[in-house]
């Protein structure tokens, strides 16, 4: 396992982490073999909690992905800034 700071959470080379609440969150590629293209998909796997509630799956095209990403990387800086975007931090509330 490796990290990049103090307050960041493990990660490893099998494309997942463990999030401090217990899900195992998976970032994988997945190619289903079509008869005239291959379809290529970058998958997210969001386990189960640590009380054995289900989690969810998703496929996303590489713009998905890409897409997904940024949005993670604008929050996670928000975050990191107690901000949001066009406003002052709201601690709590939930985002649209």
């Amino acid at each position: 396992m490796e990290t990049t700071g103090p307050d960041r959470l493990p990660t490893n080379e099998d494309g997942f982490l463990v999030t401090r609440c217990g899900r195992r969150i998976a970032v994988r590629g997945l190619r289903l073999a079509a008869a005239d293209r291959p379809i290529r998909r970058v998958t997210l796997d969001v386990g189960s909690d640590k009380g054995g509630e289900p989690g969810v799956w998703a496929a996303l095209t590489a713009d998905e992905a890409r897409g997904l990403a940024h949005l993670l990387l604008l929050q996670a800086s928000l975050a990191e800034r107690g901000t949001e975007p066009g406003g002052p931090s709201r601690q709590g509330a939930p985002s649209s």
